[in-house]
């Protein structure tokens, strides 16, 4: 319980019920996880909105990122340490496992450089690869 008080402290978030159990939900996977599955898990304790609003809050805080899918769903796992509100700095691969369905990020190999024509800006690098994990290998 101390790690979690000095990590939503360390984002500058004050300690409420709903950021300490999902919090601990993401401190106990190794994997990114849905909005679906993190209500599925805690329903009992709290509301979809609440949830909602609680990964919000980490995303705009800079202590979980989005992730993409092909399906138009967003998944969301812990961002690395040197994230910041408004800073990300999650460049690196998802990897989307066929066979157990899993989204992992592999913080050790980053996305690369993609070089625009004059007149674009980007503003998130996002790249996603499947196959099988080392688990289901």
């Amino acid at each position: 319980m101390d790690t979690i008080r000095s990590i939503l402290k360390k984002y500058q978030l004050s300690v409420t019920d709903s950021r300490v159990e999902i919090l601990k939900l993401f401190l106990s996977k190794n994997e990114a996880l849905s909005h679906g599955l993190i209500e599925k898990l805690l329903s009992d304790a709290f509301d979809r909105v609440t949830i909602y609003r609680t990964l919000q809050t980490f995303s705009e805080n800079g202590l979980i990122h989005q992730i993409p899918t092909t399906d138009n769903t967003i998944l969301y796992a812990l961002c690395k340490e040197d994230c910041q509100a408004g800073h990300h700095h999650d460049d690196h691969v998802h990897f989307l496992c066929i066979t157990c369905g899993q989204t992992l990020c592999i913080d050790q190999v980053t996305v690369p450089t993609v070089h625009l024509p004059d007149g674009f800006k980007p503003v998130q690098r996002a790249m996603i690869v499947k196959g099988t994990c080392g688990q289901c290998a």
